[in-house]
């Protein structure tokens, strides 16, 4: 299994945590559970869905933006700002 193929497996688990997670907090809310015990489980599902950005974005700098400075000119140009509008949703999320 090649690094890329491993990096995407281990997301697709990671993401499958998530959305076990995710239905967990609509049982707690149909639950009425405390607030509180809501928000914690909450922002441990927006942390898990960041690293998962993460993930994401370096391996779209490692493969498909160096393969673009390598191309240069118009398609260099064009990744480099689609690299800096994903970093920008990250940062504003």
């Amino acid at each position: 299994m090649t690094t890329t193929q491993t990096q995407q497996k281990d997301q697709l688990l990671r993401l499958a945590r998530i959305e076990g997670q995710v239905r967990g907090i609509a049982r707690m809310i149909e639950q009425d559970t405390y607030c509180i015990d809501v928000l914690t489980q909450l922002s441990a599902a927006s942390n898990a869905l960041q690293r998962v950005a993460l993930a994401q974005l370096e391996d779209h700098m490692a493969h498909c933006l160096v393969d673009a400075a390598r191309a240069g000119g118009e398609e260099q140009e064009a990744k480099l700002k689609e690299a800096t509008n994903a970093i920008a949703r990250l940062v504003r999320s």
